[in-house]
C-alpha cells in the first residue's frame, strides 16, 4: 500500500504526525507537501496528492488543512477522486465501506492528533462492500463523465 500525503501550513503538524504513524506501521507514502508552516495555498497540495491517487501512483490519499473542508473541495475536482472529510470513526469507516472513498480529509483544528491517527487506521483498513453501493459509485462516475442522469 502506498499513500499520497498533502497538507497546507494549517495542518503541517498533523501531516507530520501522520507520517510518523505511517512510518511506525511500515506503510509507504509520498509527501507532496507542504514542507513548513509558511503560508501556502491548499488547493496545490490537495491536487498533487489527489492526482497521484487518480493516476494510481498511490492507493489512497490523506490530505489535511485547518478544517479539512478546503482540501476536500479541491481534491474532489480531480477525476476519479472520492474525498471525504472525516471527523469521527463512523465517518472514516462508512466512507470506505459504502462510498469507496479513496482520499480522507481531516482538519488539524477539528480532530486532535490521536483521534486523527485512529481515523487513518480505520480508513486504510476498511474494505468497500460493493453490491448496491457499487451502483451508486457508478452513478457518481457517470456524472463525473458528463452523462445525464434522469
Amino acid at each position: 500500500m502506498k499513500i499520497a500525503l498533502g497538507a497546507d501550513h494549517g495542518a503541517f503538524d498533523l501531516k507530520e504526525a501522520v507520517k510518523k504513524h505511517l512510518d511506525e506501521k511500515k506503510i509507504e507514502y509520498v509527501d507532496f507537501g507542504c514542507f513548513s508552516k509558511e503560508s501556502v495555498d491548499y488547493p496545490k497540495y490537495a491536487f498533487l496528492a489527489a492526482n497521484a491517487v487518480s493516476k494510481k501512483e498511490c492507493d489512497f490519499g490523506i490530505i489535511c488543512c485547518t478544517t479539512g473542508l478546503g482540501v476536500s473541495m479541491a481534491a474532489n475536482k480531480v477525476k476519479g477522486i472520492r474525498a471525504a472529510v472525516c471527523t469521527n470513526p463512523m465517518l472514516a469507516e462508512m466512507t470506505r465501506r459504502h462510498n469507496n472513498a479513496n482520499v480522507i480529509c481531516m482538519g488539524q483544528n477539528v480532530v486532535p492528533v490521536p483521534e486523527a491517527l485512529e481515523l487513518v487506521d480505520i480508513f486504510l483498513s476498511t474494505e468497500f462492500e460493493g453490491g448496491r453501493h457499487q451502483r451508486r459509485i457508478d452513478l457518481i462516475t457517470d456524472i463525473e463523465n458528463g452523462k445525464e442522469i434522469s
